[in-house]
């Protein structure tokens, strides 16, 4: 159960960061998945993640790849500010 949602999410982002993961094949998926049941604020910082990290994934091994991957760091942060701001939990 996702009482409140967005808190699995959060967690999930948080443990991503933590374990500096992001670029990992699935973790992304997951953090959005686990924003399906959250309130606006997180769900959409999750789909900004997702839009980062699938330009990532495609500018991999092109010039723009550290850009790209670089925004999806920014992306993770604004996702994790918009966590705490929203009360949710934001460490692993």
């Amino acid at each position: 159960m996702d009482d409140p949602p967005g808190t699995l999410a959060c967690a999930a982002l948080a443990r991503a960061i933590a374990e500096s993961s992001l670029m990992n094949a699935g973790v992304v998926d997951g953090i959005v998945r686990a924003a399906a049941t959250a309130d606006a604020p997180v769900a959409d910082a999750a789909d900004r993640l997702a839009t980062a990290h699938a330009s990532a994934v495609t500018a991999a091994g092109a010039e723009s790849e550290p850009d790209a991957v670089a925004a999806v760091g920014a992306a993770a942060s604004d996702m994790a500010s918009v966590c705490s701001d929203s009360g949710l939990q934001t460490v692993g």
